[in-house]
């Protein structure tokens, strides 16, 4: 049980924080995006999210940096006054008397590069194209310890109208019920979570290991971190995420909070290797490679698989 948790205030905390940032996103009628460096969509509901929870954080954890998707640049030299306005008046519905500065370095305090030996991560709005059309997205937060998710959280707004929450060692939950990952072991029956955006993981290489193992032909897509809540309710049994690219290198907002949900189910998260993931390193997890997320009774198979068609073994 979470409430046995060392963590319980993390835990209470990151709950609170997660439905302040739900709230505000399920506000954002105004699904405009701008572009970011990288050619990504970024929304009022990203920087509103962020700003929620940092401010939170800041709070309860005044100590504690944080590690986050977005910063304010954009909102200083791209956002429109008008879209400006919004984001104010959406996160006043949350915190009132907030002003444009005030969410600004609230947005900003998820600004943090370097590792240190406690600190969050935050996604606030996974699966920004998902949002944009109108579908499945996520607000992802983690706190890590010594190198080690310890606490996490996971809000789908278009699937569940509480948080999926999870504590190292104590199980995951969904609205005080455990969250329990599937136990099927047939590879013919088994389901597949993979993401709508075929940019994020190589689609081709995944028929490849369903074609080496037998794996049906059910295919859940789903975008954001919602794929992990997915396996962790016992709704699909595989998620995977195979490298698009040799140079790539997955952010831990992306995964940390989902992995938690997942392995406190009872299932497992490797990279494509085997290895656990490192979240040792700062922004990015340098030490692996592509990601798999099953319910544990299948993972050894599809990492041989993985092995066998060398797929996700090797950035050389």
């Amino acid at each position: 049980m979470l409430t046995s948790s060392t963590h319980s205030k993390e835990i209470g905390v990151a709950d609170l924080a997660l439905a302040m940032a739900s709230s505000l996103c399920r506000n954002v009628h105004d699904r405009k995006a701008i572009l970011k460096g990288d050619r990504t969509p970024v929304t009022i509901a990203d920087y509103g999210s962020q700003a929620v929870i940092c401010r939170i954080l800041q709070e309860h954890f005044p100590d504690d940096p944080v590690m986050a998707e977005e910063d304010s640049s954009l909102l200083q030299t791209s956002l429109s006054p008008e879209l400006q306005q919004e984001l104010v008046k959406q996160i006043n519905l949350i915190h009132p008397c907030t002003t444009l500065e005030s969410a600004m370095e609230w947005i900003d305090r998820g600004n943090t590069k370097t590792y240190s030996d406690r600190f969050w991560t935050l996604d606030p709005v996974d699966g920004t194209k998902g949002f944009l059309r109108g579908d499945h997205y996520a607000i992802a937060l983690a706190l890590i310890e010594d190198g080690e998710v310890v606490v996490s959280g996971v809000s789908c707004p278009k699937m569940d109208s509480d948080n999926c929450m999870a504590a190292k060692g104590c199980g995951a939950e969904l609205n005080h019920r455990p969250l329990q990952a599937s136990a099927l072991r047939t590879f013919s029956s088994v389901r597949v979570c993979q993401g709508v955006e075929s940019s994020h993981s190589a689609h081709g290489d995944a028929q490849r290991v369903a074609d080496h193992l037998g794996i049906g032909s059910l295919r859940i897509k789903v975008d954001s971190q919602a794929k992990y809540t997915v396996v962790a309710r016992g709704d699909a049994e595989i998620y995977l995420r195979l490298p698009t690219r040799k140079d790539y290198v997955e952010r831990i907002w992306d995964h940390a909070a989902g992995a938690l949900l997942v392995t406190e189910a009872g299932g497992k998260v490797t990279d494509c290797r085997g290895n656990e993931l490192d979240f040792s390193c700062g922004q990015g997890l340098e030490n692996n490679y592509g990601i798999v997320a099953t319910n544990g009774r299948v993972h050894d198979e599809i990492i041989d698989a993985l092995k066998a068609l060398n797929i996700g073994q090797s950035r050389d």
